[in-house]
């Protein structure tokens, strides 16, 4: 994996992440924040979110709806998400017109308008936005899941907010919000693609390094007491198919068992991509499809693990086979659980979860758009070392490994089991 790339820091503590890459005439910029629903606390849950979206209402000296047109015509992309720890904004475009954006992100650290008229018309969005997530009854139980399994951290809520907050909150609220986390020390700037890095670090210079670098913003997220007992919460709604969604404690991106885990994750269930633009792996391979969907238990089953700043969940979602039922699929689920604790996996199948594991990563850090947000991204919650020994740890993993980590995470006692059980009705109400 390649290993070349430019890691500066500006006297404002903007850090700044350059990869060139020349395979095609292409660049792509992303400015990462360190703020997302983890750094919001009650009566303004979905503020990071809505933030995003006013980022993209304009400044002064790029009006509202100006850069939709100009980047489209230059043949560009651009975006943004917000998550559990971060919020990012992307933009790829040929590799000579990046400096629009570069320009454009460093205006609008600084010089977002928040029109009160603007904040109304996306309270509106975001609002039905909610109200179309509550169509899902997918959504509606990953919910009830998260706020189970975290009672005290604020990974509590999802990133969307809660309809009490999105009602009530106001621009003030938005502002004092971006003014305190849209800071140059709370900022990472990836950029990756065919540019020559010393005159891409000149212009970045001119561009950033006159924003002042203002205070740095402090949260202490609480730490969330250990489990004592099994919880289990269960959903009715409209619709025909049961879902069963099970959450267990998992370790931070950053933690020595995270790679472990990861290992574990494909042989359970196939590997989970880190990354937002990473392709599939099919998992027909895995111990749960071969338990559950061979077996007509369940229609489908995925796992899912996040890398993240602090301790977050591993997730296994099932869902159920007309002709079976939640408590059979549990009980399935649970014997492979149990397996996994009890006996080393054997060298081969270790060997297919590592693969797959690592294949997919692969899959996920191929073009331009992938190796820049792999940049920032690894600097959210550790450096971008992680990504450049990620392979190397991987295939350290050992059959011991994967017993260890099971006996220590996927205990009964610590889990969250959340079930969606179909009443037949047509609607949500």
């Amino acid at each position: 994996m390649e290993s070349d790339y430019t890691k500066i820091t500006l006297d404002n503590g903007l850090t700044v992440m350059l990869k060139e890459i020349h395979t095609a005439p292409l660049a792509s910029v992303w400015m990462w924040y360190k703020v997302g629903s983890r750094h919001e606390t009650a009566g303004i849950t979905g503020v990071s979110h809505w933030v995003e979206h006013m980022q993209f209402k304009g400044t002064p000296q790029y009006p509202n709806g100006v850069l939709d047109k100009a980047i489209s015509r230059l043949g560009g992309y651009w975006n943004a998400m917000t998550y559990l720890d971060w919020t990012t904004y992307l933009a790829t475009m040929p590799a000579d017109k990046i400096d629009l954006i570069l320009s454009l992100e460093a205006d609008r650290m600084v010089n977002s308008l928040f029109a009160e008229e603007e904040v109304a018309s996306e309270r509106t969005v975001i609002i039905s936005e909610r109200q179309g997530n509550e169509n899902n009854p997918g959504f509606l139980l990953a919910e009830m899941v998260q706020a189970a399994a975290f009672r005290v951290h604020s990974y509590h809520h999802q990133v969307i907010g809660d309809l009490a907050d999105l009602e009530t909150m106001g621009r003030d609220n938005l502002y004092d919000h971006y003014r305190r986390y849209y800071q140059p020390g709370n900022a990472v700037l990836a950029v990756a693609g065919a540019f020559e890095t010393d005159k891409l670090l000149d212009r970045i210079q001119e561009l950033y390094a006159p924003i002042p670098a203002g205070e740095l913003p402090e949260f202490n997220a609480r730490k969330e007491p250990a489990r004592r007992g099994e919880h289990t919460v269960t959903l009715e709604g409209p619709g025909d198919t049961t879902f069963i969604e099970v959450a267990y404690p998992a370790p931070a991106g950053s933690a020595e068992d995270f790679y472990g885990f990861l290992v574990l994750d494909s042989l359970l269930c196939g590997p989970s991509s880190l990354n937002i633009f990473g392709g599939g792996v099919s998992n027909k391979t895995s111990r749960l499809y071969q338990a559950l969907v061979e077996k007509d238990i369940a229609v489908s089953v995925y796992g899912g693990l996040q890398a993240t700043k602090d301790p977050y969940l591993y997730q296994v979602v099932i869902t159920v086979h007309p002709a079976s039922t939640p408590e059979k699929a549990m009980a399935g689920f649970d014997q492979q659980i149990a397996a996994l604790q009890a006996n080393l996996p054997s060298e081969e199948e270790l060997e297919r979860a590592v693969k797959q594991a690592r294949a997919l990563f692969a899959y996920g850090s191929e073009s331009i758009t992938n190796q820049a947000f792999w940049l920032g991204f690894a600097e959210m919650f550790d450096s971008y070392s992680w990504f450049l020994t990620y392979l190397d740890q991987l295939a350290a993993v050992t059959p011991e490994d994967i017993v260890r980590i099971a006996n220590k995470y996927l205990n009964t006692n610590s889990r969250v089991v959340g079930v969606y059980r179909p009443d037949g009705s047509e609607e949500l109400t």
